[in-house]
């Protein structure tokens, strides 16, 4: 991938079922994000925190879909979720990132959740 100012999308699509988060990139790069994963890892202050102590882990959104899709400058994307989270906002190298490595990132999440107790269909936070 290169460097992270020279990332720049040229399609972000949704899918027909509200779920899925198609982002291509100029340098060819395209990837498909369920609208799980990209609620769970939002870049939001709710989720992320200020630090990686105040971090959540958040369960019970196996379902959740995109409900709007909002630019931010040229540089983001606001997402609102079903669940009314919008507080985010996704970067292009965001995005990316979470497209080059979500498999590894949702194992992380199936992890943290059997740690914590939660799973993905019933909702609860830790």
């Amino acid at each position: 991938m290169s460097a992270a100012k020279d990332i720049w999308p040229t399609e972000i699509r949704l899918s027909q079922d509200r779920k899925a988060l198609t982002v291509s990139f100029e340098d060819g790069a395209s990837y498909t994000l369920s609208a799980e994963l990209l609620r769970v890892c939002s870049p939001s202050a709710e989720v992320r925190g200020h630090s990686e102590a105040e971090r959540k882990t958040v369960g019970g959104k196996r379902e959740v879909m995109i409900a709007k899709i909002d630019p931010v400058g040229n540089y983001a994307i606001r997402l609102t979720f079903s669940d009314r989270h919008d507080t985010g906002l996704f970067s292009w190298a965001y995005l990316a990132e979470l497209g080059a490595e979500a498999p590894a990132k949702f194992a992380a999440y199936e992890a943290e959740l059997a740690a914590k107790g939660l799973d993905r269909d019933r909702p609860g936070e830790k």
